[in-house]
């Protein structure tokens, strides 16, 4: 049993599971990798302690991003050996200058520092991966997200990114509402709390995702290069 799902108690999982809240989707054809604003406002500029690192970044993630980073990339670059699509999302600064931020979190001035909404080295992006510049906590809303999803001809989607219980959740929220098999990559998803990232892999299994675990992802992508009739990539 995964930590997620030790983490509530026995009584309350068996009242999920009698609920009917214990089904799995099935992957499809063409899938889209989704990498949720994993940009340096929420890593930092290198492995620190959470608490340490929010004195650099109000929104940093500390630790666990730099242990999520390496996996991510292990991810990223099988999809991209596949051809399946990235897609990357950042904040709009201009809209936060004019408008606020994407939670209720007073706006600081290093919201706005172009640093802050870059992606790390690491896992940058290729030139040619779309990148959606968003100014609320979904990739979905108030951006193209939709239409690029739809003129790829994508059937199910890969969700990896920060944090667990914000951008990675209205995302998945989202993507489930808009008729999408949502796929939430365990060990490639990241919060600043434990807490918050343990309750909402749960809750996200249960109602609007399945969550997998990184072996499973990389199994899934490398049998997409061996299926036939892939249109993914088609413009």
């Amino acid at each position: 049993m995964r930590e997620w799902e030790q983490f509530f108690p026995e009584d309350e999982r068996k009242m999920y599971e009698k609920a009917g809240y214990k089904g799995k989707d099935q992957f499809g054809r063409n899938p889209a990798l989704l990498i949720i604003d994993v940009i340096t406002g929420f890593t930092g500029t290198k492995p620190m302690p959470v608490m340490d690192a929010i004195d650099e970044f109000p929104t940093s993630c500390g630790q666990v991003a730099w242990d999520a980073l390496p996996r991510i990339k292990k991810l990223l670059g099988a999809c991209r050996d596949a051809d399946v699509p990235v897609i990357y999302s950042t904040s709009d600064p201009d809209f936060k200058a004019a408008f606020g931020n994407a939670t209720k979190r007073g706006v600081d001035v290093t919201d706005f520092e172009k640093l802050a909404t870059q992606f790390p080295e690491m896992i940058e992006p290729q030139e040619g991966e779309f990148i959606v510049r968003k100014a609320r906590a979904s990739a979905f809303f108030g951006t193209h997200l939709i239409t690029y999803l739809v003129r790829k001809n994508i059937d199910c989607l890969l969700v990896t990114g920060t944090s667990t219980c914000g951008c990675v959740r209205g995302t998945v929220l989202d993507g489930y509402s808009f008729g999408y098999p949502v796929f939430l990559v365990e060990e490639c998803v990241f919060d600043r709390s434990r807490t918050s990232h343990l309750v909402n892999l749960f809750e996200m299994n249960a109602k609007y995702a399945t969550v997998i675990q990184l072996e499973q992802a990389l199994n899934y992508v490398s049998q997409l290069k061996r299926v036939e009739g892939r249109k993914a990539l088609e413009s």
